[in-house]
């Protein structure tokens, strides 16, 4: 049975409250997803941090070993890793008080799912986030 994913309602929410995207196995390689990915929600308006211990930098931005270096809050935890890679950074989301886990396209772990939903975060798995937030026409939420 394929994952079930939140209604596109909860997501459009999820999305227009978010400012801070923290994306473990970001890419500093224009080649991978992720990179891509990452400057499509810069340009949505979003603050993404890369979490990945082997780049310093990447789209400007600094990167973190693990998500619980990252010294700011985070909304959502959205994952370019194995799949098998995933319940401990589930674990993680849930320690940091993030809103969601969000698991790209690919990628899924009932596992992790289960630990992030007891944690009472928001679940998307197998979902590209980029196509989500052009699909539902959300920006991220600017305060003022």
């Amino acid at each position: 049975m394929p994952p079930s994913n939140p209604p596109d309602s909860v997501l459009r929410q999820l999305l227009a409250d978010a400012t801070t995207i923290a994306m473990v196995g970001a890419s500093s390689n224009p080649m991978k997803p992720s990179h891509a990915i990452m400057r499509r929600l810069q340009d949505a308006g979003y603050r993404v941090i890369p979490v990945n211990p082997k780049e310093a930098e990447i789209l400007g931005e600094r990167s973190y070993a693990s998500l619980l270096d990252v010294p700011e809050r985070i909304d959502i935890v959205d994952v370019f890793r194995r799949a098998e890679d995933t319940p401990s950074i589930a674990d993680d989301a849930v320690t940091i008080g993030a809103k969601a886990l969000w698991l790209q396209l690919g990628i899924a772990n009932e596992d992790a799912a289960a630990r992030a939903k007891a944690g009472g975060l928001i679940v998307v798995m197998n979902t590209c986030i980029g196509r989500t937030v052009a699909a539902l026409g959300v920006r991220a939420h600017v305060a003022g």
